[in-house]
């Protein structure tokens, strides 16, 4: 179970193989798919125009070490006060392990929606800037680290709650800014159900007896088809198998970062900035 809180929320819904792939009445009357962007994310207008890009050259890299070298601009360490002021804040506990574990679940959430936020994950999968879509993506991206939480055991589900629970008032934020303010609780249940049907969606895709396929086909219900129904073309079909590229690469890079490094956020998704150019 990722958390033990939320446990009674995953057994409920641990028999659906892929939430999405029924399209849910409450977005089809909200026009889920065309709802106004997420919050802090730039415009469509914003974006670059796209580049030609050749999916079927993209993430065949071994995965590797995530971690943000010492001398990263992007790194956040923890303040290292001296003296007085460190007595001092100690008496406050600044530095117990439930205020480091709240400040690491800030840092591993931005980095969480400096990943999903990006133009360039939009272009080089092909993909539109509308909030289901975002949202399909802030999922994905949730998932693996969540995923890579569990495996530091106790402590790392606990400090997934931390960030769950960041991540769901981020995402109240968004709703109530899409304009639903009048349904913003049925929209968040809604959006939990969705969330925990993906969850258990592609750890059901990653498990040793699935297809090779499964995880592409999970991808493309939650993240590129609008009712989870419709048949993949040409060119969606690339954009899924790379993605699942993607997502497998990301795991394995997850796998290999180092404990502190995930428990302090100081670890970056893959660049994709620079996918965009190639041909």
């Amino acid at each position: 179970m990722l958390f033990p809180r939320l446990a009674r929320a995953v057994s409920q819904i641990s028999k659906l193989r892929s939430f999405s792939s029924n399209a849910s009445p409450l977005f089809s009357r909200c026009g889920y798919a065309t709802v106004a962007q997420a919050d802090d994310a730039p415009s469509q207008n914003d974006f670059p125009s796209k580049s030609p890009v050749n999916l079927d050259k993209l993430f065949w890299s071994k995965p590797c070490s995530l971690a943000l070298p010492k001398d990263s601009p992007l790194r956040v360490d923890e303040p290292d006060y001296q003296g007085v002021r460190r007595f001092i804040l100690k008496m406050l506990l600044f530095y117990s392990k439930q205020s480091t574990s709240i400040r690491g679940a800030n840092v591993i959430y931005k980095r969480i929606i400096a990943q999903v936020d990006t133009p360039a994950i939009y272009d080089v999968f092909n993909l539109e800037k509308t909030f289901k879509i975002t949202y399909s993506l802030l999922v994905l991206h949730m998932w693996l680290v969540l995923r890579r939480l569990k495996q530091e055991g106790k402590e790392g589900v606990d400090l997934g709650q931390y960030v769950y629970e960041i991540y769901n008032h981020n995402v109240e934020v968004r709703v109530s800014k899409a304009g639903v303010n009048l349904l913003l609780l049925t929209w968040m249940k809604e959006l939990e159900r969705i969330f925990f049907g993906n969850v258990v969606a592609y750890d059901e895709a990653l498990l040793p007896d699935a297809k090779p396929n499964d995880l592409q086909i999970k991808l493309w219900r939650n993240v590129f088809s609008d009712d989870g129904t419709t048949t993949p073309d040409e060119t969606d079909l690339k954009a899924a198998k790379a993605m699942a590229r993607y997502v497998r690469r990301e795991v394995g890079s997850l796998s290999l970062t180092d404990k502190e490094s995930i428990f302090s956020g100081n670890f970056s998704f893959t660049p994709l900035e620079n996918k965009a150019s190639v041909t």
